[in-house]
This record gives structure tokens, sequence and C-alpha cells, in this order.
């Protein structure tokens, strides 16, 4: 196999005629390359564990879609409070805004992800079947022979095991692993849609980590693109020292700069780009590069950072300006999602939730006997045991009565039930609408939610006059 040049006029791993160009990228060791797979193992290990994790009696994440309750660190919310999740969104956006313009594609090449698996666990098994970067490359221009086709159908079966227990790990996530369990343990045929969503998954986790690999970051993900509009020449970055590196040569010539073009750092890149042509779209900052050329300098006793994290600023040896008011923005709007989203699920985060509506139809209902509200009031009881509620009216006039059930409710562990409470003022002593409080308690720990409601009904003197003149 021809290696191929990269250039900034097209993607390196698509071929002229638009076929696919495979990358061999060669393995790299250094600093940046340990703490990479260090962060990679935590990220990873993390997936798989958080549905195993219990909180408050349910996996640390659970999105249970089917009775439409999403646990999450102990926190219980239901469908009707899904629109917390958009401070939650809008302040993990800001985030990532902030982060890439102080530092660039870091969350592409360290926490992403896709990148976290693709480099840390499918091309480390190629590499461990397959061999390095050379040996991958004549074993694919290499006839097919049996020892081809026994390597390549070990690598593709683990490509598929992998892939699965990705995919299975993710509908734990929404499913529980109970639950899951027990799909795998009485077959596809009686949970249809878990296993299509598990087969849906495996195979296409499978072709993007098989063949389609690089090209989703280049090709799909638009994160690449947006990076050029959030970054300027003080975003820290990985790049080439020109001015020290240039003019390239040989170790031996005393004119030629630091760079002995060894292409080591073109070998390593998972995207196939030359670093030393300055920061491209592919980049995902992975820092392999770096550790590349500076395990070559170590072999010069050359001074290492030819290539570095940097801004532009840095390595033109220009004036760095970390604090600017782009940053500033972006902090500012990242903390107002944040805080509104802690605040919010501050305030959602009791035992039990209760919401109250008034029924729908006409506001009131009116006869001899008096005035009558309906309200529904809806309760889920958010703990992993049973709890008992009891319904209060507060702040209102003392001839108020209520029907319905409003003491000794008892709610089953993340149950939820619907309540009618009826408020009633009395003929001889309505006066008029008012307002009122609806206190819900619980007796495992006294803790309340208060409601404020208001009590319509008609003009009391017209009500009084209709009682007299039927």
């Amino acid at each position: 196999m021809v290696n191929k040049k990269p250039n900034l006029d097209s993607v390196t791993t698509i071929n002229r005629d638009g076929s696919h160009y495979t990358l061999h990228p060669a393995d790299v060791s250094g600093r940046f390359t340990f703490w990479r797979r260090v962060v990679g193992a935590l990220l990873i290990i993390t997936y798989a564990a958080l549905p195993w994790i219990k909180i408050n009696g349910n996996p640390a994440v659970f999105l249970d879609t089917a009775h439409r309750r999403f646990h999450m660190m102990g926190i219980t919310i239901g469908v009707q409070d899904l629109w917390v999740l958009f401070f939650l969104i809008s302040g993990l956006g800001f985030t990532l805004f902030f982060v890439t313009s102080l530092l660039g594609r870091i969350w592409c090449g360290w926490t992403c992800p896709y990148t976290v698996f693709l480099d840390h666990v499918f091309r480390r098994i190629e590499r461990l079947i397959d061999g390095d970067a050379p040996a991958r490359k004549r074993l694919d221009a290499a006839p097919l022979t049996g020892g081809k086709i026994t390597k390549r159908i070990i690598k593709h079966s683990l490509f598929l095991l992998c892939s699965s227990l990705i995919a299975h790990i993710f509908i734990s996530y929404f499913v529980s692993i109970p639950a899951l369990y027990e799909s795998i343990r009485t077959g596809p045929s009686e949970h249809m849609l878990s296993f299509g969503v598990v087969a849906f998954l495996t195979f296409t986790l499978y072709f993007c980590f098989a063949w389609f690999r690089e090209q989703f970051c280049i090709v799909v993900c638009p994160y690449g693109r947006i990076q050029s509009a959030l970054s300027d020449d003080n975003t820290m970055v990985i790049g080439y020292d020109v001015l020290r590196g240039e003019p390239r040569g040989k170790a031996s010539d005393p004119s030629a700069g630091d760079c002995i073009d060894c292409r080591r750092c073109v070998n390593v890149c998972p995207t196939g780009i030359d670093i030393r042509e300055g920061l491209q779209m592919e980049c995902i900052g992975c820092a392999a590069c770096i550790d590349a050329c500076d395990d070559i300098m170590a072999k010069l006793n050359r001074k290492a950072g030819l290539i570095r994290y940097d801004s532009d600023n840095g390595l033109k040896k220009k004036k760095r300006q970390i604090l600017r008011p782009r940053l500033f923005a972006y902090f500012a709007l990242m903390m107002i999602g944040a805080s509104a989203f802690a605040i919010t699920v501050y305030q959602k985060a009791r035992p039990f939730n209760a919401q109250v509506n008034k029924v729908r139809g006409i506001p009131f209902q009116k006869d001899a006997t008096g005035v009558r509200n309906i309200y529904e009031i809806h309760l889920f009881n958010k703990r992993s045991k049973p709890d008992t509620f009891s319904i209060t009216l507060l702040d209102a006039p003392d001839w108020v009565k209520t029907s319905g059930t409003t003491e000794n409710i008892l709610l089953q562990p993340l149950e939820e039930k619907t309540y009618n409470l009826v408020v009633i003022a009395p003929a001889k002593d309505y006066n008029g609408p008012f307002d009122f409080t609806i206190q819900v308690q619980s007796e495992t720990d006294q803790s309340t939610i208060k409601l404020k409601e208001s009590f319509q009904g008609p003009n009391p003197r017209l009500y009084r006059n209709s009682l007299r003149n039927p």
C-alpha cells in the first residue's frame, strides 16, 4: 500500500474517486498517550458501572421511559418535569463553547465516547491481532490466505462482540439491568422492541468502528466545523512551531531547523493529517503527534515541544491573551444554565411530587347547598418504599368544607395516583372567590409541598338572589 501524502486541498481518508482510503495510524507512547488511556479507561468503567450502582434504591442513571420516570444520581423526576433538562442541555452546550474557546477540541481527543471506544478498544484489538501499522498495511496488501482469513474472522468477531456489549449497556440505561437480563433469558420474540434497538445499535457501532472510523469525526460530526467559529488566535490548540522547525532537513545539517521530516507525526495521526501544515478541521486534539515528536526530539537530544499545546499567537511568539471577552460571555451563559438547572433540580429533589389542576370543564358548580370547585391532585411517590400522604387546606376560610380522600393516602414505591378533591363553600357563608393553599404532607419524614390555588365562583349578590328567586 502506498502512503498517501496529506494536503490541505482534500481529506486524506477519501481518495480522488471517492473511495475510502484506509488509515493505519502507528502506535505511540508518551505522557499524553498515557493519560488519555487512563481517562479513557475511567470513562469506559463509568459507562459500564452506572446501571449497576444503586442510589436511593434505583440505578445511578435510569431513564425509565416505559413508566415515564427518570432517575439521575438519586434524583427522580417525572415526564412532566422534563423541562428542567432545558437548563442542563443549555448549560452543557455553553460549557462546551467555553472549553473549546479555551482549549480547542480537547473534548474530541480525550472524552468523546466515539473516540474513547475507537482508540482504546477497537484499535487496541486490531493492533493485538494484526500487529503494528507496517504489519497491518502488509496484511491488507497480501493475498487472501488461511492465516489472513483467520485473523479477519477473529478480529471482526471481537468487534461484533464489543459492539454488542456497548449496545446492551446502552439499552440497560432505559430498561434496567434486571429487565435486560430477563429479556436475554426469555428470548427476542417476547421483547422485539428491545431486541431491535440492540441489534440496530450493534451493527451501527460495528459499521462505524470496523470501517467508517475517523470518517465519522470528519464527515458526520459537525463539531470540527463549529470549532472554527469558537476558536481564535488565543485558543489553546495543538500546533507545530514553524519558527523553530523550519527549514526541514537532516539531523546532521546545521542550517536546518529542528524538524527532520521523519513524518512520525503524520504516521501516528488517527485522522491522517500533517499537523505541520497548520490547524485543520480534521484535528481532534488527541496529542498523539506531540508524544511522537517529543520521542524523536529526545533521541536527537533536542528540546521537546516542537509540536505542542499552544495558541496560534504563542507559536508565533506573539503576546497571548487568555482572558478575553468571548470567554467571559460563554462562562456567564454556562453559569446561568448550570445555576438554573441546580436550583430547579434542588426544588424537584423531594421524595415525592404533587401537582394540582382544576378539573376540565366549567370552573365551578353551584346549587342551593353551596358552590363547589373540583381539583385533581396528582401524587408521585419517588421513594423506593411505600409512603402515606395527607392533604389539608391552609389559609382558607373556616367555613370551607372538603369532600374526597384527604388522609392516609398510601402510595407504593414509585407509584403515581390522581385524587379528586372537592372544595365546598356553603351557600350561607359564600362571599365570593378567594385564594387558599393545598398542602400535601408525607408521613415518612413530614416533608411538605404547598400549592397555591384559587376558589372560583359566581357573584355573591347574584348567587343569593338566584337562591331566593329560583
